[in-house]
């Protein structure tokens, strides 16, 4: 990509009603456009973030057998009326609307019931058990408030997974299956080591769960930690935790927290109130175990940008970042070589943001530390002769200048 042709700018200043950092920075940058509180697109930039952070899920989840599809967000009244949880009482962050016949419909906020619903068209015996569904999908939650940026919106991407099983065993097998999964998937992205899994509750789901809770300042959840960082519980649920696990409440400290993933069994629950069975193999209907497993796309990057972010702007992690290198050209003989460069960059695979702009070296500079890209090459006059580069790593900030002979392992080190 070459920034001329790129139609987003970067600009000094957020919008005024935007208290959120991460939303503050990926606006500024150019990776997002706030279109209401808690509405946000994504423009080509912010786009390619979240492609990559999909990516590293949609391996994870193909490794433990999911099979990937896509959904309906429109959902029928009657799909979610057996269980209960078309009542507002029961989801109070439905969006409703009608048909032209008078039809009610709704937008999706989750899909156990649509899933079970479609699974008993193919799931009629044992022997099509177990089956594992997961979909990245646009959901939309009518949320009272929305103050954090991407990190809780009203509409944002999610990765929902679901599992059907004949036997609670193997669905308590596949849950843990899942759950290191979720860990290997936080590693990836760079928060493994600060992220935890953490009893809570279930909400509209059901009475318990399991979050993926990564510590951060900007969360909107109390975490309470131990020493070693060996146990985490919700606030939500502290006491009944900590009296249930036996664990001393003041061995334990408080720490901000911003929940990234969420899972939950539903045992048969789900099966029994809609009426879908599978035959075992002596012949007899039998309820079907049932658990669900979240990640939210958007709300993940929220979380790096409050997490990495600096003064000077985005820090992106190698593996979810738009570009690899930054590409700079100072000067008319930096303008030639570095043209060179970005053609033999693209020739090996390394993504490239190629700042061909007539802009003053600072604005090149300020701008490629707000888009965060993880390596920043500049090519000048000065160095051109020479035959090096000028490389800065924008996690460290580390400046040093390389033989073009060296560039490609450094970049990919």
């Amino acid at each position: 990509m070459r920034l001329s042709n790129n139609f987003t700018k970067t600009s000094k200043d957020a919008p005024a009603d935007e208290v959120a950092k991460n939303a503050q920075l990926l606006i500024r940058a150019g990776y997002v456009y706030k279109v209401m509180a808690g509405v946000y697109a994504y423009t080509p930039l912010g786009f390619r973030v979240l492609e990559n952070i999909k990516q590293i899920v949609r391996e994870e989840m193909d490794a433990i057998g999911g099979q990937e599809l896509i959904m309906s967000s429109l959902q029928r009244k009657d799909t979610w009326d057996g269980t209960g949880r078309w009542s507002d009482d029961a989801v109070d962050v439905w969006f409703k609307s009608k048909l032209k016949d008078e039809t009610e419909v709704g937008l999706a906020w989750s899909h156990e019931e649509a899933i079970m619903e479609m699974m008993q068209q193919f799931v009629k015996s044992y022997k099509d058990l177990p089956a594992k569904v997961y979909q990245f999908q646009t959901k939309m939650r009518n949320e009272l408030r929305a103050k954090s940026g991407i990190m809780r919106g009203r509409e944002f991407v999610m990765k929902d997974m679901y599992s059907l099983h004949a036997t609670e065993e193997d669905c308590d097998a596949y849950y843990e299956q899942v759950i290191e999964a979720y860990k290997r998937i936080y590693d990836r992205l760079g928060i493994g080591d600060s992220t935890f899994v953490t009893f809570a509750s279930g909400g509209a789901f059901t009475k318990f769960s399991h979050e993926f809770q990564t510590i951060c300042d900007a969360g909107e959840d109390v975490l309470y930690v131990n020493a070693d960082n060996s146990v985490a519980v919700n606030e939500e649920v502290l006491e009944d935790a900590t009296s249930e696990l036996g664990i001393d409440k003041d061995t334990l400290q408080p720490v901000k927290s911003a929940e990234v993933g969420n899972i939950f069994k539903f045992g048969t629950e789900k099966s029994e109130k809609m009426g879908i069975f599978y035959t075992d193999s002596d012949g007899k209907k039998q309820p079907i175990y049932l658990a669900s497993y979240g990640v939210g796309i958007t709300r993940v990057m929220g979380v790096l940008v409050e997490k990495l972010a600096d003064e000077k702007g985005l820090v992106w992690p190698t593996n979810v970042a738009p570009y690899t290198v930054s590409l700079i050209s100072i000067g008319d003989a930096g303008i030639v070589k570095a043209e060179q460069l970005y053609k033999e960059l693209q020739s090996k695979g390394i993504d490239v943001l190629y700042d061909d702009r007539d802009e003053r070296p600072g604005k090149k500079f300020a701008d490629a530390e707000l888009l965060g890209i993880p390596y920043r090459v500049t090519v000048s006059d000065r160095l051109e002769e020479s035959g090096e580069y000028e490389v800065q790593t924008r996690a460290s900030s580390h400046t040093e200048v390389i033989k073009q002979a060296e560039l490609m392992s450094y970049i990919t080190r």
